[in-house]
Parts: structure tokens; C-alpha cells; sequence
């Protein structure tokens, strides 16, 4: 009785009596924590564990109770029966492993019972079960996995867009680099052309061609051919430009030569050429000064 009140006492937490005993024969020390000379020896009740092992089980058929022993399960790789010293506690995985085939053996010692009593262990295909969550709870999550999805279409977008946005500068870029390269390049031609450097003229080609093909989006452009009446009436008119042969030019003896000057035509006094109005000039009113002195003449 004494062993069995020591390992009571050591096993389960003591009781205000037990405290106070144990206080009047001075095995309390001062301090929280109690510090223990010797690691407490365990208690391995046979009988008690039996006695409550009968009180709780009941004679029933086995299908209605369904419990399974099995002993030690093989190991597969081994091929032999494990050993208990031979799994580790303190290694987790060889644990759960140890469970999982003992489960797995369960299980195959069962399935042939059951088959004998004709129990179905399949659940049958029109059969359905009650959800353990209610529908306000699963509508709920829909509404979360949606707003999640949303949220990955919105972020994949954006993603897109700000791809989009870098190959769209990039090209612009380029446009902007090829367009300084090519103008700097006709600035060297023209610079080179001006210093008679060079005699040729297949930069202003080039050129015409490469606007041309800016404009090639344009419908009107494709369609018009060639200069406009207005450009081609000018061009009859004044000529193309560049070098003439000079017949229009001033010489020493033309310049001095001013035989066919006539001063009335040249300032406006001939008759018909009074001013800018023609023979409607010649009725003009003088002015003050002219009509003073006319009126001073015929006094």
C-alpha cells in the first residue's frame, strides 16, 4: 500500500493534505520548482489497466464494434517483421511510418470480414452525403476564391500593360534614333555638296523616298501622282530651279545703256498711268497746297 501511495503521489498532483504532511516532515524546499535527486520510476499497473479494459468493453458482434488487432507489421523494404526496439521514437517519419503500415494491414485484415458478412465498403455513385458546412460558409469561400482570382487577372494585366508600355517606348525609341541617324547623315551630304566635296545629289533621293514612305498610310497620297496643277503651272512658269544660263543677266553695257528710259512710264505721269487707278486718277481731287496755289495764280 505504501509503494502504491508513493507512486500515486508522484504520478498524480497532491492534495492539500498530502502537502501539509509533507511540509511537517520537511521534503518542502523553498522555491517554485522542486529539484529531483533521482528520475521517478515508472508505474506499469497490469491488473489496473485490465480491470478497466473489462469494465468498458462490451459483448458485442464484431460488426458492431469493427476493432482490429494486428501485431507487427513487415517492413517492405526489409522484408521482415519490424521490431519494436528497432523504431526509433524521437525520429518522426519512422514513426508515422510505423502507424501507416499498421493502419494499412488493419485495414487488409478487415476487408475480407466485411466481404463475408455482405457489408458494402463502397460508397455508392447516387449517394450523397450532408456538408459539414452550411452554405452562407461555402459562399463565403466562392466569394474569396473569386476575389483572389480577380486579383490575379487584375496583377497579370497590369503585367501586360506595362510590357506593352516598355516595347512601345522601345519602338519609339528606335523611330526617333533612326530618324536623328538619317538627319544627320543629310547634314553631312549637304555640308559635304556645299564644300564641292562631293558632286552628288542622291541624299535629296533618298530622302523624297523615305518621306514618301512615311506617307504611305495615307490614302490620298497613294492616290495623288506626281505635282498638283498649281505646283506644275509655277514650275512652266518660273522653271525648276537651279542654274540658268544667264541670258537674264545684267552687263556693263546694258547697265549703262538707258536709251529706252522714259520717265513719265517709269513713274507713273504718262497719260493713263496716273497713279495706280488709271484715268479714274485723273479726276482726283489736288490737294490743299496745289489748290492754294492755283488760287493765288488766277488772282
Amino acid at each position: 500500500s505504501d509503494s502504491g501511495s508513493d507512486c500515486d503521489s508522484e504520478d498524480s498532483s497532491l492534495s492539500d493534505s498530502e502537502l501539509q504532511e509533507a511540509f511537517l516532515r520537511g521534503a518542502l524546499k523553498p522555491g517554485l520548482n522542486v529539484v529531483l535527486e533521482e528520475r521517478p520510476k515508472r508505474c506499469n499497473d497490469t491488473d489496473g489497466l485490465k480491470q478497466c479494459l473489462s469494465e468498458f468493453r462490451q459483448q458485442l458482434a464484431w460488426v458492431e464494434r469493427l476493432d482490429v488487432t494486428s501485431g507487427q507489421v513487415a517492413d517492405p523494404v526489409s522484408q521482415s517483421a519490424s521490431d519494436k526496439d528497432a523504431v526509433d521514437p524521437e525520429n518522426d517519419f519512422q514513426r508515422e511510418m510505423t502507424f501507416y503500415r499498421q493502419a494499412q494491414a488493419a485495414v487488409l485484415k478487415a476487408l475480407p470480414r466485411l466481404h463475408e458478412l455482405q457489408v458494402p465498403t463502397r460508397r455508392p455513385d447516387d449517394y450523397f452525403a450532408e456538408m459539414a458546412k452550411s452554405d452562407q460558409q461555402m459562399q463565403k469561400i466562392r466569394q474569396k476564391l473569386k476575389s483572389k482570382q480577380e486579383a490575379m487577372e487584375r496583377s497579370e494585366k497590369a503585367k501586360q500593360l506595362r510590357a506593352m508600355r516598355k516595347y512601345g517606348k522601345k519602338v519609339q525609341t528606335e523611330i526617333l534614333q533612326r530618324r536623328q541617324k538619317e538627319k544627320k547623315n543629310m547634314l553631312n551630304a549637304v555640308k559635304k555638296y556645299q564644300k564641292g566635296l562631293s558632286d552628288k545629289l542622291d541624299f535629296l533621293d533618298e530622302e523624297q523616298t523615305s518621306s514618301q514612305g512615311n506617307k504611305k498610310g495615307n490614302a490620298n497620297q497613294r492616290i495623288k501622282k506626281g505635282p498638283n496643277a498649281k505646283r506644275r503651272y509655277k514650275n512652266q512658269k518660273f522653271g525648276f530651279g537651279g542654274k540658268k544660263k544667264g541670258s537674264k543677266w545684267n552687263t556693263k553695257e546694258s547697265f549703262n545703256d538707258v536709251s529706252s528710259f522714259r520717265s513719265k512710264v517709269a513713274h507713273n505721269k504718262g497719260p493713263g498711268k496716273a497713279g495706280k487707278g488709271g484715268k479714274k486718277a485723273l479726276n482726283k481731287r489736288p490737294g490743299k497746297r496745289a489748290r492754294q496755289k492755283m488760287k493765288s495764280r488766277a488772282r
